[in-house]
């Protein structure tokens, strides 16, 4: 079916026997599978990198600093990108330039143009996770879209899940290009699937592009997105003169953006999806859930390489279980979804959570991996069966004019909550561990050091016990939405 259109009657092409929904969605999830897994692929090969091309540590880190950088740049423009394009032009031209920046990364003779790459790269994964979003909630109907996103949330957290250990194993045996190359077939099908199925179910509304908001945006989401991880790489944290400033022009400049969106009849962003509660429940939410998974992704590895004394390959072991059951789980829980509504998920999965968090800020020198492994696999099962829900839950209640801005703003908030989360995390840490080494009698004693990052990470997951609870309660003032223009609400 290569037509441009399909003229249809039906609200929801998914609904239309017509239209082969199945190659529509099969070219969109293989695109985003591999995009996304490109994400985390690269984390091991690092030190690889760092040899290969002669730089340091600070200078190879912008291989996941700037991309995190440039995604929080380019995803808020994806609003207005969704109504310039048709569904069609939109999604091939990102597979062509991720495939371009992975090519050239393939091809990289020195770390420029790698980064160069990279960075290329970044522009087609940030617009392709709210393109997909919002194709799916324009192809099916609100009673199916759980399971549906539920695919949509295997795909987001599978692929992040087994890119370092895939990554571990082609850097061992094949060299760290094959890390792009193995890649490249992929997203050529992807193309060559989307051109032959894909159909335009978006409207092309070409709202007035405005310079302003894009560069207010640029500034804002950018300087919180590297201002914040870079407080999480530095000695200094949120002292450092240069990460305090760029975190103050960041909401400067977020302050400015939401400022001029209110005021302009066709914002970039249109921030009035807030006033749709379950929209911004699902957002509190959202936050919570990014922050509380994030940071543990990073501290978790921390304290098992440090006070355990685990290598890092054993370390990822121990998350591996956790983040594969959260992938293979989203298709169940948004099953569940559909068929029960979100509170019956919500409040089992915010209290487990809440207990889980408390179980981890047990945690001590001589804590047995199990009960990490166990803690994780809990964490991550909650995970599956609050974001997802949640997520679809509010766009659920949006109108469809809405659901550009809707699928744009909560793709945004992934990087900007994951670098504030993270950061946020790891300065308490640092806080509680340099407080516990003061008050030591030999603070440079081995063993002194390794408790002073228990104590670190204790507190972390206490505090992260406390946003678990604000979870809960949360989860009680949630209802299944219904579309806009529906006055039907339905307390389930």
């Amino acid at each position: 079916m290569k037509n441009q259109d399909s003229p249809t009657t039906y609200e929801y092409l998914a609904d239309d026997p017509n239209v082969k929904v199945m190659p529509i969605m099969l070219s969109l999830i293989i695109g985003a599978f591999f995009a996304i897994l490109n994400e985390t692929l690269l984390n091991i090969a690092l030190k690889t990198l760092m040899e290969e091309f002669h730089v340091t540590l600070p200078t190879v880190q912008w291989m996941a600093t700037g991309f995190m950088l440039v995604m929080g740049v380019v995803i808020p423009a994806s609003a207005l990108l969704l109504q310039w394009f048709t569904t069609r032009q939109l999604f091939l031209g990102i597979m062509i330039i991720f495939t371009i920046g992975t090519t050239i990364s393939a091809l990289a003779v020195n770390f420029p143009m790698l980064l160069a790459g990279r960075l290329i790269q970044a522009v087609g994964t940030g617009i392709l996770i709210p393109f997909i979003f919002n194709v799916f909630l324009l192809l099916f109907p609100p009673e199916r879209r759980g399971k549906i996103m539920g695919m949509i949330g295997l795909v987001i957290m599978f692929a992040p899940a087994i890119g370092p250990t895939l990554s571990g194993v082609i850097v061992e045996y094949l060299g760290w290009r094959y890390l792009f190359i193995t890649v490249i077939p992929f997203s050529l099908f992807s193309i060559a699937f989307a051109y032959k199925y894909l159909i335009n179910v978006s409207e092309v509304t070409k709202p007035k592009i405005d310079i302003l908001s894009l560069f207010f945006s640029t500034i804002g989401f950018g300087g919180i997105v590297y201002g914040f991880s870079a407080a999480g790489d530095s000695e200094a944290g949120f002292l450092s003169p240069n990460v305090a400033i760029t975190i103050v022009v960041g909401i400067a400049g977020i302050i400015l953006f939401s400022i001029r969106q209110l005021k302009l009849e066709e914002p970039v962003m249109d921030l009035r999806v807030f006033k749709y509660p379950m929209y911004t429940h699902a957002v509190f939410m959202f936050l919570i859930i990014i922050m509380a998974m994030f940071s543990s992704e990073i501290i978790l590895p921390m304290y098992m390489q440090g006070p355990l004394g685990l290598l890092p390959a054993t370390a990822g072991l121990v998350l591996l279980p956790g983040s594969i059951l959260n992938g293979v789980m989203s298709p169940f829980m948004g099953h569940l979804f559909d068929k029960f509504g979100p509170k019956i998920l919500m409040i089992p999965a915010t209290i487990v959570l809440s207990l889980t968090m408390f179980m981890m800020s047990r945690l001590s020198m001589t804590t047995p991996l199990w009960v990490i492994v166990v803690g994780y696999l809990l964490l991550m099962l909650t995970v599956s069966a609050i974001m997802m829900p949640a997520e679809t839950n509010g766009l659920n209640q949006l109108p469809k004019r809405l659901y550009p801005h809707g699928t744009s703003l909560m793709s945004t908030l992934q990087p900007v909550a994951g670098a504030i989360g993270v950061s946020v995390f790891i300065s308490i840490m640092n806080a509680r561990q340099n407080h516990f080494l003061q008050k030591a009698s030999n603070p440079t004693d081995p063993t002194t050091i390794k408790e002073a990052m228990v104590a670190g990470v204790e507190l972390v997951y206490f505090i992260g016990f406390v946003l678990a609870i604000v979870a809960v309660i949360l989860a009680f003032f949630v209802y299944r939405a219904r579309p806009a223009d529906e006055k039907i609400i339905d307390n389930n």
